[in-house]
């Protein structure tokens, strides 16, 4: 551990990979509980027409990537917000279309190379320079002031909009600023995990600790803290091993959620079995995950954000 850290390299590597294993899982926790887990994986997809733009005009492909994407989120939240039934053929098409676009763009830069848009794609934490470490601070910044300072006015739009509309929250501002944070966490993280990847580690943290946790805040603490976990080992284990960091990093975080719902089981047999020993009663917590209808009220329901 002390030679690896001799290097300057292997120093941003490490840095850069707790932002991101903070602020992927502060943001996917909302996503996937409005069921949208897979939203990051879409991001990703157009924010690969942000790189090739970055690679054509020769700045920052980061930045780049940052102000497609974030375009690219206002329109899928728009779509998803009007509810009509080509929506998803609407989403496909941006998707699908930042891809190709992404990848035309590219080929077509001086840049153009067998690695240009290989380290975008999967990650390449070790070759993060000083200027993509500082970009990542404060975008990161950005989003855990925002997805931990809203955390309860996010947390009412994702359980009920409805509800959150009668007490008078602004929803159609809070779902796009939603949006707009997972767009910037999509650019954040693709220096390392990857565009293609960048979804797991959104979502894998969250649903890991949904597995031991009772309560939104809970889970979001523990999701972060998974999430700082798997990053630093996935990097530490790729230098060691030889393999690239950004699948390393997913895998830990799968293997992390296998062991979670192993241990999950038993524990909830055992609450089941005290709960029916104390005697029948009203549940006043809802877990992480849980439909508005199975919460006791709306009222119980935002009080778990706190």
């Amino acid at each position: 551990m002390t030679e690896m850290l001799q290097y300057d390299f292997m120093q941003r590597a490490l840095l850069a990979a707790v932002l991101v294993g903070i602020t992927a899982p502060a943001v996917g926790i909302y996503l996937v509980q409005r069921r949208q887990a897979l939203m990051g994986d879409g991001m990703g997809h157009v924010a690969m027409t942000g790189v090739g733009l970055g690679f054509i005009f020769d700045t920052s492909p980061v930045w780049m990537a940052v102000l497609v994407c974030v375009l690219g989120a206002v329109a899928m939240e728009l779509v998803r917000s009007r509810g009509n039934q080509r929506g998803d053929i609407a989403l496909a098409m941006l998707f699908y279309g930042g891809m190709a676009c992404g990848k035309l763009l590219v080929s077509k830069s001086a840049q153009a190379g067998a690695g240009s848009l290989e380290s975008y794609l999967w990650g390449s934490i070790l070759t993060v320079t000083p200027a993509d470490l500082a970009t990542i601070g404060i975008l990161g910044a950005l989003v855990i002031a925002v997805t931990v300072g809203l955390r309860r006015q996010l947390f009412a739009i994702c359980q009920d909009e409805d509800f959150a509309r009668v007490t008078g929250l602004p929803v159609r501002f809070l779902n796009l600023l939603l949006a707009v944070m997972a767009a910037v966490t999509v650019t954040v993280a693709m220096r390392v995990v990857g565009l293609l990847l960048v979804s797991a580690l959104m979502v894998v943290p969250v649903v890991a600790a949904q597995q031991l946790t009772r309560s939104f805040a809970a889970t979001q603490a523990a999701s972060i803290g998974l999430g700082v976990v798997v990053a630093l080992a996935g990097v530490t284990g790729s230098y060691h091993l030889d393999v690239p960091s950004g699948p390393a990093i997913v895998l830990l975080a799968i293997a992390v959620f296998a062991v979670f719902s192993a241990v999950a089981t038993p524990l909830a047999r055992r609450r089941h079995r005290a709960a029916g020993e104390s005697g029948p009663r009203v549940c006043d917590v809802q877990l992480p995950g849980q439909s508005p209808a199975d919460a006791t009220s709306p009222e119980r329901s935002a009080g778990l954000a706190q």
